[in-house]
C-alpha cells in the first residue's frame, strides 16, 4: 500500500510545507512546524463525482426578513452579539484562561435553557462534576440544560444528530476537540480546522446556533489557523486583567451586527454581572487635582464611553528611558511625544513615560490622541488638567488637531455624567450646519497641540527662588 503523505504544517499561521524547516516563510515564526497528515479526501475531483444543479441568480433590490435572535438573557452578551444568537450561526470566543469563557457561557446556556431553548454544553477540558461545581457556586443548578463531557469527534456528531430540538451547543473548547482520521495531536492546525468545519457543517444543517471556545496565544490573538476565524459568522474576545474586576467583551467580526462594540461585564463571587453604565464605572476611583490625569471621550462600537488617561513621567536613571504602555499603542504614544518635542518645544524624551487607561479598556481609535497629550503635559508640567473637561480629537504629525466621528454622542455621554466642559477639535459645518453641542456644555475649540500646551503653560506655578 502506498505511504500516506505527511507535510509539516505551521501552528502559528497554518502554512504547509513539503519538509521540515526552522522558520515559517509565511508569517516568520520560529520552531512552529510540526508534522501532520492531511486531511483524507475522496477519490476523484468532485467535478467528477456527479452533476450539479443550476444556482439560481437574484437582484440586489429585495424584501428579506432579518434573521431570529434567541435571547441569551443578558442584555450586554445580546448587545455584542447584535440583538441575540442568530439560529444557525457559529461564534468563537477566545480570551486568556481564567478571563470569564467559561463563566459567561454557562450563564448564558443556563438562560436560554430556562427560557425554554434545548441547550447542550460539551465539555471538553473539565469533567462533567467540575462544570457542576462552577454551576453550584454561580446558582443555575436548577437550570434544565443538558451537560457532557467528550473530546472525540464522532461521538460529538452522533450525538447532536440524534438531537432535533437543539437550539443551543456550546463546544468549549475546541482546541481538545479531535478526529481519529487524523495523525496529529489534538488542538494542532489540522485537527482544529477539520474539526470547526464539521460542527459548523452540522450546525448549519440542523438549524442550532454553535458557540466555540478558542484558546488565545501569549501575543493574545486566537489560537490555529486564521482559517478558523473566517468560517464563523462572529468572533468575541475577552479583555481584560484577571487581577481586574472589570471584563471586556468585544467583537471584532459579526456577520449579524457591528464589529468593535462591546459589554462589560463585573468578576464577582456569583459569576459576571453586567455593566449597563460602564462609562459611571470606569470613572469611579477617578480623583481629581492629581497631575497626569486626563478624561477621554471615547466611542466603542455605537456605545460612548469615557475612561481615564493617567501619565507619569519621571527622569531616568538609565541611558535608555523607559516607555511602558497598558491599554494603548505604544508606537501612537512615541509619535504623540515626538510632536510635543518638535512642534511644541516640550522636553520629555530624558524622562520614563508611564501611561495606563485606568479600568482595563484597551483602546484603538486615534481620537484619544488629545486625552492622552493633555495628560503627558499636565505630568510634565506638574499641573492637573481641569476636572471637569473632557478631551478628544486625533493628533496629526505637524501637530494640528483633527475631527473624529461621532462628537455629538461623545458630547452627551460627557453632559450626562455632569463633566461641564470639553476641549475637541474645530468643528467644521456639514450641510451649512456645525455639530451642535449639548446644553450644559462649555466648548474649547483648538486646532494645534500649541494651543494645549500653553494653556497648562499660562497655569504652571514659578517656583520660589532660594530664600525668597
Amino acid at each position: 500500500m502506498a505511504k500516506d503523505k505527511t507535510q509539516f504544517v505551521c501552528q502559528a499561521c497554518g502554512a504547509a510545507y513539503p519538509k521540515w524547516q526552522g522558520r515559517c516563510d509565511a508569517c516568520g515564526e520560529w520552531n512552529t512546524l510540526a508534522e501532520e497528515t492531511p486531511t483524507p479526501r475522496g477519490p476523484g475531483p468532485a467535478a467528477k463525482a456527479g452533476g450539479g444543479r443550476r444556482v439560481e441568480f437574484v437582484g440586489l433590490k429585495g424584501h428579506s426578513a432579518p434573521p431570529p435572535r434567541i435571547p441569551t438573557g443578558i442584555a450586554e452578551l445580546d448587545r455584542v452579539l447584535g440583538g441575540g444568537l442568530v439560529a444557525a450561526s457559529a461564534v468563537l470566543v477566545g480570551g486568556d484562561p481564567g478571563i470569564g469563557k467559561s463563566t459567561i457561557l454557562l450563564q448564558a446556556a443556563a438562560r436560554v435553557a430556562s427560557a425554554g431553548g434545548r441547550v447542550l454544553y460539551i465539555s471538553g477540558e473539565e469533567a462533567v462534576e467540575q462544570v457542576r461545581l462552577r454551576a453550584a457556586r454561580l446558582g443555575l443548578t436548577e437550570s434544565p440544560m443538558a451537560l457532557a463531557a467528550a473530546t472525540s469527534l464522532r461521538d460529538i456528531i452522533a450525538s447532536l444528530e440524534q438531537e432535533s430540538e437543539a437550539a443551543l451547543v456550546v463546544i468549549d473548547s475546541i482546541q481538545t476537540v479531535w478526529l481519529d482520521a487524523l495523525d496529529s495531536a489534538p488542538g494542532t492546525v489540522a485537527q482544529v480546522r477539520a474539526c470547526a468545519a464539521e460542527l459548523i457543517r452540522l450546525a448549519k444543517a440542523r438549524g442550532f446556533a454553535i458557540v466555540l471556545v478558542g484558546h488565545v496565544t501569549k501575543e493574545g490573538t486566537l489560537a490555529g489557523p486564521r482559517v478558523l476565524e473566517h468560517m464563523v459568522d462572529a468572533t468575541l474576545y475577552f479583555e481584560g486583567d484577571r487581577g481586574h474586576q472589570f471584563r471586556i467583551l468585544r467583537a471584532v467580526k459579526n456577520r449579524f451586527g457591528a464589529t468593535d462594540e462591546i459589554g462589560v461585564f463585573e468578576m464577582t463571587g456569583t459569576g459576571l454581572v453586567e455593566v449597563a453604565n460602564p462609562s459611571a464605572l470606569f470613572l469611579a476611583e477617578r480623583r481629581g487635582n492629581v497631575a497626569g490625569s486626563a478624561v477621554f471621550a471615547g466611542i466603542e462600537g455605537t456605545r460612548p464611553v469615557l475612561v481615564e488617561i493617567q501619565a507619569l513621567l519621571s527622569p531616568s536613571s538609565g541611558g535608555s528611558p523607559r516607555r511602558q504602555v497598558v491599554g494603548w499603542d505604544s508606537g501612537r504614544l512615541s509619535m504623540l511625544m515626538a510632536v510635543l518635542e518638535s512642534r511644541c518645544g516640550m522636553s520629555l524624551g530624558q524622562n520614563d513615560v508611564y501611561l495606563n487607561i485606568a479600568g482595563g479598556l484597551r483602546i484603538a481609535e486615534p481620537a484619544a490622541d488629545l486625552a492622552v497629550a493633555a495628560a503627558l503635559v499636565s505630568a510634565a508640567t506638574d499641573r492637573p488638567t481641569d476636572p471637569d473637561r473632557v478631551y478628544f480629537g486625533e493628533v496629526g504629525l505637524s501637530g494640528e488637531i483633527r475631527q473624529v466621528s461621532q462628537a455629538e454622542a461623545r458630547l452627551r455621554e460627557a453632559a450626562k455624567l455632569g463633566f461641564g466642559r470639553a476641549t475637541l477639535p474645530r468643528r467644521v459645518a456639514r450641510g451649512g450646519k456645525a455639530p451642535a453641542a449639548p446644553d450644559g456644555i462649555a466648548l474649547t475649540e483648538t486646532g494645534h497641540m500649541a494651543d494645549l500646551v500653553a494653556v497648562f503653560a499660562e497655569q504652571t506655578v514659578k517656583p520660589r527662588k532660594a530664600g525668597g
